[in-house]
């Protein structure tokens, strides 16, 4: 497989991602952005936890869907994320659900 084809196969996979996206983020509330991952869920809840000092993020996710080309199942029924760096929560409008024309 050449670099051009690995491009190509890259290219579309992330487009059919995007589209797969575009069906789904109607049937959702919440965007949750992470250091790691783009979700759309149900249901979140962000807890700072803390230990000998360091802080960090507990995000728990019900119903979510995962923006991973790479995974092939990408909703999961509850999701667990720990995380020290920031998280983004927010509640979709509903003139946010209206995907784009394709």
């Amino acid at each position: 497989m050449s670099a051009e084809d690995l491009e190509r196969y890259e290219a579309e996979m992330e487009l059919a991602l995007y589209r797969e996206y575009r069906d789904v983020v109607g049937i959702f509330t919440y965007v949750v952005e992470t250091d790691r991952r783009f979700y759309l869920c149900n249901s979140v809840d962000v807890k700072v936890r803390s230990e000998s000092g360091d802080a960090y993020f507990e995000v728990t996710m019900t119903d979510a869907w995962v923006w991973d080309v790479y995974r092939p199942a990408r909703f999961a029924k509850n999701v667990k994320v720990l995380t020290f760096k920031d998280v983004n929560v927010e509640e979709l409008a509903t003139s946010d659900f209206e995907p784009p024309k394709a």
